[in-house]
Formats: structure tokens, C-alpha cells, sequence
């Protein structure tokens, strides 16, 4: 390995190669049983002579820094503790906010998992997808050595274009579309291009947290806005908000679908504010009953609305692909925006999900997901109602990948020690409160994505029981 050493200041030679050395062992930048550089090579790397460099290899090993290996080499000793000598920190250029908040722990797979958010793995086209990757690594446009195009490939947003148009009725031209990197990018953006810091931001409560976190990262005042059984009430945004952002076609987490005259409220409301409406779409490929309403997108006639939308629950959250949909006079600084963050995605993933929706293969797996979560969507719904009546008001839901559920009578903390108990037993279930930052509710959310019909009884059978046992 090549050894960066300083060799400035004081001393002879061999003391200045063995300060840093030994300062590189208590760093612990040089790991216990880590070989160091032959002498031969470390005295070219650092232009002296091989006997200087021996002389202090000898020293080290004499004062129990390293072990000489006959034939091998010599290398740093077990018994060196590997303390950090703490670094200087700069107290004026600390800035506490939302990135100090711990990162949330990584989902780790359970027996019977009713996590929220996360698709079915084994639904994936496998097999279509590496066909299409495939043919993109063998394309000399994706290989060139140029970049690409901030806004996306004009391919992909040519199928993203017609897949709203037909699915959503949202229309919309190819270069009205940013692609972006999950729908969390496409928040960032918007926020880059139209918040200033102190700018008041709504959004539902309960809500998703990260689109939070992400709008106060960029110095947001945050506001919640409670949701009721028809979606967001205008009422109660307060007058100088910049940006409201909704989820009206499957309010997360509720469940919720935003009415009509709430939807014409909202947008009468934003263009009466000059304010810009973030219209969330999550999910909306996942509709099991009932006729969707149009998007906000849709009944848009003064230009407010920016749609966005992902592939994290259509396809794999690890794909990391969404999209956004801005009024005309965003657009360009959106692609500036996309620009300045990353330039653009990858161009193989995009490449492939492009081929996927143009070859029909990408509907055709909506369709069949469909199919599947909806039986595990109608398999949840009536287990609830048959064996949780007692204890849980279940909240209506004709869509997505989730449901909710209120507990009845309950004391604050009961759906967190539910939870516990549940996991107790391998299964693995989300607290309403953990999407309320000002009004908690003691609810349950139960995800299917991730859980096979199959397993859908004994899961929720094994949730009964944490219900008796904390009771």
C-alpha cells in the first residue's frame, strides 16, 4: 500500500517517519495486524535511504508496535489500542437543524412484515428487465462519454407522458417532465427552486416524514395541517404559505381520498395565494374500488399544481426513479436545479425503464400487481373487521399499499407497546404516530407489499394476541 507520511518538521529523519507512524497506529489509520510497506519500498516512496527506514521498523518492534514476520513482512501489533485522538471542532460553523436527526434504522426482514412503502420483490419483471438492460449496455448512446440530459432521457419521458395520460388523464408533454431520483428529489427540487429560508411550507398531518424533514432541511417554517375524512381543509393553511404538499388520491398514511369540493378549494386557494401545490401520486396505480377522482393536476387551470410521482412502489424502491411535473415556468429552473444536485440519473436504469414502458411489458405488470394486492388488500380488510372489530376502528381505504386503523379507548403510548409486543412474535407493524408531528393518534398501520397472502392470517392472528397481552 502506498503510506502518505509528512516528514516536515523537527528532528532527524528516522524520529520524523516514526512520529508518524506511531501517530498513524493511535489514530488507528494503521489497524492492529495491518501490514506495513516493505523497507524497501516505503524508503523509494519517501526518497531516503533503506537503513533509515529499518533503523525505525526496529524501533517500532522494540517498543511493541509491530511484529516482524520472518518471510512475510512486518506488520502493526494486536495489543496497540487503536484510540482517535478527538478532532478540533469548529463551534461557529456548527448548524443544528434536521440533518443532526439520527438516521432512521434499516428495515430488517421479519416473519410476518406489514411494513409500509415497501412493494412485493417477487412481482419485479426479472426477466424483461435484464432483457432491456441488457440491450442498453449495448447501446453506444447510453455508453458514449457524453452526459446526459438533466431532465431524463426524452424516451423515458415520452413513456412517463403517455402512461398519466392514459392512466391518469394528466396531460402533460415530454418536456413538461423532470425525471428524478424517487419522489424525494423531486420534493428537493421544488424546494430548491421556490423556497427561501423563513418561506412557510403545509403539509398534512399526519403525513410522510421525509418530505418534512427534507422541506425544513432547507430552512422551511413547517406548518401541519389536520386531515379529516375528506383530505386537507383550505382553511386552515395560513395565508403566507408558499407550498402545500398533499397526497388527495391516497392521503398517507390515512388513506384518505380528498373530495372534490376540497380539491377546487385547494386550487382556489393556491391561485388566490400565488402558492404552489405539491400533488403527491404516490401510489396511485394500486386503485382496487371504487372510480378515482382526477388529479389536482387535472382541474389545474391556473398553473399551481406540481405533480410527482415514483416507480418505488410500481417496481423496487432501490431503482431509485420518479418523476415531476411542474408548471411551465418552473421547468427550465427545475432542470438547473436537477443539474447543480447530480446532473442526471442513471442512464442504464432509465434506458431500461424507458424500453419497459414502450414494449407494454410495464402496464402489463401493474395490472398483474394489481391482482395481487388487492386480494392481500381484501384479505386484511376482512380479518379486521371479523377478529379486530373490538379494539380497532379500521379507516376506508379502496387504494395502495397500506391501511390504518384507530385503537379503540386507548391510553397514549397502547399502539407503541402493541407494536412491541407484536414484534415479540415476528411481526412487524408501524405506529399512526409515527407520521404525527403535532396531533399523535394511536393507531396501527399495516402495509401488505411485502407480506404474502399467505401469511396474511397467521400475521394478523399473531397481532390479536399482542392486542390481549397488553390489554
Amino acid at each position: 500500500m502506498d503510506l502518505l507520511l509528512n516528514l516536515d518538521g523537527p528532528g532527524g529523519l528516522a524520529d520524523r517517519i516514526y512520529r508518524q507512524l506511531t501517530a498513524a497506529i493511535h489514530d488507528g489509520r494503521l489497524h492492529p495486524g495491518e501490514a506495513l510497506p516493505p523497507s524497501r519500498d516505503l524508503a523509494a516512496q519517501l526518497q531516503v535511504s533503506r537503513s533509515t527506514v529499518t533503523l525505525v521498523y526496529e524501533r517500532l518492534g522494540a517498543e511493541g508496535y509491530t511484529d516482524a514476520r520472518v518471510g512475510a513482512g512486518t506488520f502493526v501489533a494486536q495489543a496497540v489500542p487503536a484510540s482517535r485522538r478527538p478532532r478540533a471542532v469548529h463551534r461557529d460553523r456548527e448548524r443544528p437543524g434536521p440533518f443532526d436527526a439520527p438516521t432512521p434504522p434499516a428495515v430488517t426482514p421479519t416473519a410476518y412484515d406489514f411494513h409500509l412503502g415497501m412493494p412485493d420483490a417477487t412481482l419485479f419483471p426479472l426477466a424483461a428487465w435484464r432483457r432491456h438492460v441488457s440491450r442498453e449496455l449495448d447501446s453506444v448512446a447510453t455508453l458514449s462519454a457524453h452526459y446526459g440530459d438533466p431532465a431524463g432521457p426524452l424516451a423515458l419521458r415520452e413513456g412517463i407522458a403517455h402512461h398519466l395520460g392514459v392512466a391518469r388523464s394528466v396531460a402533460a408533454e415530454p418536456d413538461d417532465i423532470v425525471v428524478t431520483a424517487g419522489a424525494q428529489q423531486a420534493i428537493d427540487l421544488l424546494a430548491r427552486v421556490l423556497l427561501r429560508p423563513g418561506d412557510t411550507v403545509a403539509v398534512e398531518e399526519p403525513g410522510y416524514p421525509p418530505f418534512r424533514q427534507a422541506l425544513e432541511a432547507h430552512g422551511a417554517r413547517v406548518v401541519g395541517v389536520a386531515v379529516d375524512d375528506e383530505g386537507i381543509d383550505p382553511a386552515g393553511i395560513p395565508p403566507h404559505t408558499r407550498l402545500v404538499y398533499v397526497t388527495p388520491s391516497h392521503q398517507f398514511p390515512t388513506g384518505v381520498v380528498m373530495s372534490r369540493a376540497r380539491r377546487l378549494a385547494l386550487l382556489e386557494w393556491a391561485a388566490r395565494h400565488d402558492a404552489i401545490i405539491v400533488e403527491d401520486d404516490y401510489d396511485s396505480e394500486y386503485r382496487f374500488y371504487d372510480r378515482p377522482l382526477e388529479p389536482l393536476h387535472v382541474l389545474d387551470t391556473a398553473g399551481v399544481v406540481a405533480y410527482i410521482g415514483t416507480f418505488s412502489k410500481a417496481l423496487l424502491p432501490g431503482l431509485r426513479m420518479g418523476y415531476l411535473i411542474a408548471p411551465s415556468r418552473l421547468v427550465q429552473a427545475l432542470r438547473n436545479a436537477r443539474r447543480l444536485a447530480d446532473w442526471h440519473g442513471d442512464l442504464i436504469t432509465q434506458g431500461a425503464l424507458a424500453r419497459l414502458m414502450e414494449s407494454g411489458e410495464y402496464a402489463a405488470h401493474i395490472r398483474r400487481a394489481r391482482r395481487a394486492y388487492r386480494a392481500r388488500h381484501s384479505a386484511i380488510s376482512a380479518v379486521l373487521v371479523r377478529d379486530f372489530a373490538h379494539v380497532l376502528d379500521v379507516l376506508p381505504s379502496s387504494a395502495g399499499l397500506h391501511l390504518c386503523a384507530l385503537i379503540r379507548d386507548a391510553t397514549p403510548g397502547t399502539a407503541r407497546r402493541v407494536r412491541d409486543a407484536a414484534a415479540v412474535s415476528g411481526v412487524a407493524v408501524e405506529t399512526l404516530d409515527a407520521f404525527c408531528a403535532d396531533l399523535p393518534r394511536e393507531g396501527l398501520a399495516l402495509g401488505f407489499g411485502a407480506i404474502q397472502l399467505d401469511q396474511i392470517d397467521d400475521g394478523l392472528r399473531l397481532l390479536a394476541a399482542a392486542f390481549r397481552r397488553v390489554a
